[in-house]
């Protein structure tokens, strides 16, 4: 199959390693600027995807990011901060690596070329028609997520994809793929750079929007969150504050009793006005 796949391009500047500091974070930081650009063509792309991870965890679905390396890493992290930014059980968005979890850290040779072993992760967690999986690659080639992707269509399982190539084999696999064009990276080849930061994006849309479209979100607040930690207890002290009539101490109380502003807010007032 051919098909141009800019993320390997040779970059658009010569000598790196003459450039002084300051220019090299110059001229980084003007590539960094065209990645929202190359988003926003995508937004079509995203909401038809957002759409069916909407629907289907509603109805009791899961949602799956599935990836090598960079990718795999950037699927896991957004993964990871849903539950206690949203409050939302552990197992509701699930990050999937090529060489499970050590290669988190260090790359595991060979991991992203086996086509099957996607698949046998996703089994796992005994994935079904309710869920749907995502497969991240930058370069739209890697075959353990194409792999993956194709088993899932197979058994009717709805599939998206975030690649950084137009018509490579991974958006033509998935059924809601999305790509956003970012062009030759900085240093030739280095997808860790804008096509990663451009996949952060993404994730960070989908699961956003999932979120607030699931009721997790209340105004513009996190009212869900977990309260881990001494900062995320003072904002969330702070948020009763803003939407009822109470002190500082008042708010406090409440947030110790009932666990979480949206459950010490509704319950100020139901017994407040006997609701």
């Amino acid at each position: 199959m051919n098909f141009t796949k800019t993320t390997e391009q040779s970059s658009k500047y010569e000598a790196l390693e003459q450039m002084p500091i300051a220019e090299l974070l110059t001229n980084i930081n003007n590539e960094d600027k065209t990645v929202p650009l190359a988003v926003e063509k995508a937004l079509p792309q995203i909401e038809a995807l957002v759409f069916q991870v909407v629907a289907k965890l509603k109805n009791g679905g899961r949602l799956f990011y599935i990836g090598a390396g960079t990718s795999g890493r950037l699927g896991i992290v957004d993964a990871s901060e849903c539950p206690p930014t949203f409050g939302v059980p552990f197992d509701l968005v699930n990050g999937i690596i090529a060489g499970g979890d050590k290669a988190i850290r260090r790359a595991v040779e060979n991991a992203e070329d086996d086509a099957s072993q996607a698949w046998n992760d996703l089994s796992e967690f005994n994935i079904n028609t309710k869920d749907v999986v995502i497969g991240i690659a930058a370069s739209g080639t890697t075959p353990y997520v194409i792999g993956g992707l194709e088993k899932c269509n197979a058994n009717n399982i709805i599939t998206g994809c975030i690649t950084c190539n137009e018509g490579s084999p991974l958006a033509l696999t998935a059924q809601f793929p999305i790509v956003a064009v970012v062009g030759p990276e900085f240093v030739t080849g280095s997808s860790r750079m804008k096509a990663g930061t451009a996949q952060k994006l993404i994730l960070n849309m989908i699961s956003t929007a999932t979120m607030i479209q699931l009721g997790r979100v209340k105004g513009n607040k996190m009212v869900d969150m977990q309260l881990s930690n001494n900062k995320l207890v003072d904002r969330g002290v702070r948020m009763i504050m803003g939407e009822i009539p109470v002190s500082y101490e008042e708010a406090a109380e409440l947030l110790e009793r009932f666990g979480s502003v949206r459950k010490s807010v509704d319950n100020y007032n139901a017994e407040k006005f006997n609701l």
